[in-house]
């Protein structure tokens, strides 16, 4: 069983930081650090350092997929290189420039998410007042 103040050291938290950099869970953390996902969540509230890890590591993939989705929604060129094996080496044959077109469903994830009340599905339409329809019984 780890004691959570091996993890408080210098190198320990470096370790929990980069789990959480490379996108790991708190689930997978805590398997990795030999403690179960309860356990974990009772350090990261009884020991800032570790919940200040944990966020500052996750703080970076998180920019790094809110990027990838912006540029994905955006579109955005890039150079494909092809290279071929000649008797001196490998030897750059081609250079394109491609296009990625911008994507539709990162786009509507992007609006849904940052601008809740213009994109959401569901509308919020409140009627206050009469319509002026009229019941007429013909019995």
């Amino acid at each position: 069983m780890a004691k959570f103040t091996e993890w408080l050291t210098k190198e320990g938290l470096l370790k929990i930081e980069g789990w959480a950099r490379d996108g790991l869970t708190d689930e997978q953390i805590a398997e990795k650090i030999g403690i179960s996902r309860s356990t974990l969540s009772k350090w990261k509230n009884d020991h800032s350092d570790i919940s200040d890890t944990l966020k500052r590591g996750k703080e970076v993939i998180d920019r790094q997929v809110e990027n990838a989705l912006l540029k994905r929604a955006l579109g955005y060129e890039y150079t494909e290189v092809t290279k071929e094996l000649t008797d001196a080496g490998m030897q750059t044959t081609k250079k394109v420039t491609k296009q990625v077109a911008p994507d539709t469903t990162a786009q509507i994830f992007w609006l849904k998410n940052r601008k809740p009340n213009e994109w959401r599905d569901k509308q919020d339409i409140n009627h206050s007042g009469d319509i002026g329809v009229t019941i007429v019984d013909d019995v």
